[in-house]
């Protein structure tokens, strides 16, 4: 890599592109689309940012009464309306496992709301100040929307540093409405997932930025952006390889050349990084502590199997398999080994990152995810299927050029490609959430593509105007059918048992 390259990639451009604006106002127009509610996990992620900002405690008893219903089913007796005995810890606090990563990013946007509230409410209005009313669920809504396009954006200029910027663009937009981002962007907002992009996309970004010559100051940013990558969703450490296998190719170099003073200051420089990434972890462990006792007890119950990783099941399982249920994360991967091409070392942490990745969701008892739109614990690695995908797209023009086809084939064919998809997987997204197929465990292939053809085309139309003008009714009709689902499920009349489902 030649050093000019380098210079210029530890430089900032603030200047936009054509494709930039054409981003943000895509994104704009998307706006509408988002869900303000609080559903599933999502009231656990939420109760870590409202209880702490309203009532000033860890007291999340108010959130788990005020939880949907297919929420409250597996917590609260519906006989006595008391909280299960079991949902409680050994410090007397809920059980409440979820990271506290989405708290800390909603607060910029939930501290000046209910500083509104409160003061309208000083001057007469009536609008609920404990957290649960509109406002607050709007600002957790934009807000998660806006990380969302956040992480796709960061991810856009980081692909196109290595691509020519319109195969970064299409990527871009491929990534963002054919995969499961949308679901956990725009109408599940207040689960973690589109946090999870942003952060791993701002790493990703910063870490690019500052590759060529990181400075002690930089080491400690990207020690801090790790940690809040962490804190957002634990399984991000494996992000942090990125830095570990540079260092590694950096201490191999020093010593090869015996050029000790380097080696012994990148020692000093990583040993710094891995305070800060400690440090930065604290908001979870101090938050573990209070909740469980333990700095180190995070809540979860399930078992990992880590000498039989279900690793084929998550790919391609009909059971929210991650390349079966959203394929262009497939042409992502392929795309990795094309990206050696331009940058080896790059490409290769990349393929470590999503093969630790596949092993951990692999080894996790709930590696379908429960109540997931494809493999949703992927979504985290939003920016590296962006650098994939657009390095396919180069590859396939670079080909096509060298037959003397010129680039405009690779154009139609790449946009022919990303439509069938998006496509694909709107459809298939329009058959998750109205229940055409099923929410939770597999799915038969042969209904789901028939209703691809005759079923979403006709109702789709119809759909999305009730979800545009009535969708307060059309999401209680949806959780009842959730509802429903659940208990035609448990056995007898023991006591609903949820899983849970984010490690």
């Amino acid at each position: 890599m030649s050093t000019d390259r380098e210079q210029s990639r530890s430089e900032i451009s603030f200047k936009l592109s054509r494709n930039d604006w054409v981003l943000l106002v895509l994104f704009i127009l998307t706006l509408p689309l988002v869900n303000p509610w609080i559903r599933g996990d999502g009231v656990g992620y939420y109760a870590m940012a409202r209880a702490p900002l309203v009532q000033h405690n860890l007291d999340f008893r108010p959130d788990w009464y005020a939880g949907n219903t297919s929420f409250r089913l597996t917590k609260i007796d519906p006989v006595t309306n008391q909280i299960y005995p079991g949902e409680f810890t050994d410090t007397g606090h809920i059980n409440n496992h979820f990271s506290i990563g989405p708290a800390i990013l909603w607060s910029p946007f939930l501290i000046p709301v209910h500083a509104g509230v409160k003061l309208a409410r000083a001057l007469g209005s009536h609008v609920s100040g404990d957290g649960f009313s509109a406002p607050y669920r709007f600002a957790i809504s934009l807000a998660t929307a806006l990380y969302g396009f956040l992480g796709l954006w960061l991810s856009y200029r980081l692909a196109r540093k290595y691509v020519p910027d319109y195969w970064a663009f299409l990527a871009t937009i491929a990534i963002w409405f054919s995969s499961s981002l949308p679901v956990y962007m725009y109408f599940n907002p207040s689960w973690s997932h589109a946090h999870s992009a942003f952060t791993v996309a701002l790493f990703l970004w910063y870490w690019d930025l500052t590759r060529a010559s990181r400075s002690w100051q930089q080491w400690i940013v990207l020690g801090l952006l790790g940690a809040l990558m962490m804190n957002v969703y634990y399984v991000n450490a494996a992000v942090l390889f990125i830095p570990l296998l540079e260092s590694i190719g950096r201490y191999l170099r020093a010593a090869q050349t015996k050029d000790w003073p380097q080696f012994g200051n990148l020692f000093v420089q990583n040993f710094t990084f891995a305070l800060c990434v400690i440090a930065g972890f604290l908001p979870t462990l101090l938050t573990k502590k209070a909740i469980y006792g333990g700095y180190l007890k995070f809540g979860y119950k399930e078992q990992w199997f880590w000498n039989s990783p279900a690793i084929l099941k998550v790919a391609f399982s009909s059971d929210h398999g991650l390349f079966s249920w959203t394929p262009v994360l497939l042409l992502a991967i392929i795309g990795l080994f094309f990206l050696s091409r331009i940058d080896r070392a790059l490409a290769s942490y990349l393929l470590v990152v999503f093969a630790l990745y596949l092993y951990t969701i692999g080894c996790y008892e709930s590696w379908d995810g429960i109540s997931s739109f494809g493999n949703r614990f992927f979504v985290s690695l939003t920016p590296i299927f962006i650098l994939g995908l657009a390095a396919l797209f180069d590859a396939i023009a670079r080909a096509l050029s060298a037959t003397g086809a010129g680039e405009r084939p690779a154009t139609i064919l790449a946009r022919i490609a990303t439509a069938a998809l998006i496509l694909w997987n709107l459809g298939l997204i329009f058959q998750w959430g109205t229940h055409l197929i099923p929410a939770r465990g597999p799915i038969s292939w042969r209904e789901a593509a028939y209703n691809q053809v005759a079923v979403v085309p006709e109702q789709a139309s119809l759909t999305v105007y009730r979800y545009m003008t009535q969708r307060k009714n059309m999401m209680n009709r949806i959780e009842q059918e959730d509802v429903g689902h659940i208990k035609s499920t448990q056995p007898g009349n023991q006591p609903l048992q949820r899983p849970e489902t984010a490690p």
